[in-house]
């Protein structure tokens, strides 16, 4: 089974002035499962949105699930495990409401923790996501490359 790595990256690119040398990538997609890293209100170039408000943390958060989730072949609806981080108690309605907006009908399993930190101390929140994709379209998929020849079927008319 070859693994797709997802947005590979070095941590010394991202953690500037710690020393720090991890290669890294954003979502490994491993034949029909898809592992995306943790997300928080950083956004994919490195900018952090929503100082001191989870909610807009978690939308940014969110966002960039969607658009990874994307890139390996997945969506939400394929979200099958879901882990929130939060560094307050109290952030935990307001993550919560947003992350339920976002996978509304899903129905992923969920694990909630709360953390004293997270790697940046601006940073209230992150969530994991794990998803499988279903065999069905990757058949599809399959089928819609490779042309199919099939011999007509003879069919009688007539009585039973």
């Amino acid at each position: 089974m070859v693994h797709t790595r997802i947005r590979k990256f070095n941590t010394k690119s991202v953690w500037k002035g710690q020393d720090i040398d991890n290669d890294l990538c954003m979502a490994v997609r491993a034949g029909n499962m898809v592992f995306v890293r943790g997300q928080t209100g950083m956004d994919l170039k490195g900018k952090i949105h929503g100082i001191n408000d989870p909610a807009a943390q978690t939308e940014n958060a969110m966002r960039c699930l969607k658009i990874l989730l994307e890139e390996a072949g997945s969506k939400f609806e394929d979200v099958c495990k879901i882990v929130i981080y939060v560094t307050d108690r109290a952030y935990r309605e307001a993550v919560y409401r947003v992350v339920g907006k976002w996978l509304k009908g899903v129905h992923p399993v969920s694990t909630g923790i709360i953390v004293q930190g997270l790697a940046r101390p601006e940073l209230l929140m992150e969530i994991d996501v794990f998803a499988v994709i279903p065999d069905a379209p990757a058949k599809a998929a399959n089928a819609a490359r490779k042309p199919v020849t099939r011999k007509a079927k003879k069919v009688k008319s007539g009585g039973k």
